[in-house]
């Protein structure tokens, strides 16, 4: 409760200078907060720019260590890895998702040979991006079928983990996964193996640009809503969130994220958990491009990345990431 009244108290005493504000900020970002999500590609020695994501790329393994040096110069804790398949690998059942050779199983071996433990890597348990149809689980006449996807992703979760995975983030929202998840880690000896849950992920039209940088955009057939969330919906959220940290999730992940703000305070309020939030690529884009058009200036990022931790967020994964030191200046 605010107690006082004008003139004897006035607000704006503590706002008039820059070291007054400093002192008196109530939420603060620093590179602990954020997780940098890296794209893979095929081949060998490159970068590739995506043109839907201004100033994001798609890197070959061989060329990660870069970036991996850079994301441990800046101080962030983690790295999250999405592939970019080649169409050939793809079929209907996701096949390649188990294969230990894939694009995700070598930058594994590779980042963890050189770095050991020297930071996180967290690794996308869902089978949209090896999927010829572009759906996150197995397809039966254009229904995605819950409990047989669930049996593919318990062995892709394994296979990451075996390779060196230190967090498994389901984002497929199929049900009942993550116990199942848990159950498969425990028994095969990863018990310290953490699963972040992507408890809550919309259907959401924010996602755009992600599906070109995985290659999943122009061969995804129908929508997701059979298995996503309804963006009308926040009670159907806590529940999601309930189910996972019943079923063994050490962190939830909220996506996208500032449309959902409100979910992400009702989440952390309610149940007391580490709460991540995806500042997602429609996210990244539209603020990159309205920056690059002068619509506004580079303080936009600032603000949108601050606004989650107000809403509660332990951390973000954002693409801006890698600029995180420039952006705090």
């Amino acid at each position: 409760m605010i107690t006082g009244n004008f003139p004897n108290l006035r607000l704006r005493r503590s706002r008039k200078n820059d070291w007054s504000r400093r002192l008196i900020a109530e939420n603060n970002l620093t590179p602990n907060d954020f997780i940098l999500p890296l794209f893979l590609i095929d081949g060998k020695n490159k970068k590739q720019s995506i043109n839907s994501m201004p100033g994001v790329h798609r890197y070959s393994v061989d060329r990660l260590s870069s970036v991996v040096d850079k994301a441990l110069k800046l101080k962030l804790p983690m790295i999250a890895l999405f592939p970019y398949t080649n169409k050939k690998h793809k079929d209907k059942f996701g096949t390649e998702a188990l294969n230990e050779d894939n694009l995700v199983c070598k930058a594994l071996q590779l980042i963890k040979k050189r770095y050991q433990n020297e930071i996180g890597i967290m690794c996308d348990v869902a089978l949209d991006p090896y999927t010829s149809h572009g759906q996150d689980g197995l397809v039966n006449n254009r229904y995605v079928l819950n409990d047989e996807t669930v049996e593919i992703l318990i062995k892709q979760s394994l296979l990451q983990a075996e390779m060196g995975c230190d967090v498994i983030a389901p984002s497929d929202m199929m049900d009942g996964r993550i116990g199942k998840i848990r159950k498969s880690l425990d028994k095969n000896g990863f018990k310290m193996t953490q699963i972040l849950s992507y408890a809550i992920k919309y259907a959401s039209s924010f996602y755009g640009p992600f599906r070109d940088a995985v290659g999943s955009k122009n061969i995804l057939k129908g929508n997701k809503k059979n298995y996503q969330m309804d963006f009308r919906n926040s009670d159907e959220a806590l529940r999601e969130v309930a189910l996972d940290i019943k079923e063994g999730a050490d962190m939830v992940m909220v996506k996208p994220g500032m449309p959902y703000l409100d979910i992400i305070k009702s989440v952390k309020e309610k149940f007391k958990i580490p709460v991540f939030a995806y500042q997602v690529s429609g996210e990244y884009t539209l603020i990159s491009n309205a920056i690059d058009k002068g619509f506004v200036n580079n303080n936009a990022i600032l603000e949108s990345l601050i606004s989650f931790k107000r809403s509660g967020a332990n951390a973000i994964v954002s693409y801006y990431a890698d600029r995180i030191d420039k952006i705090l200046d």
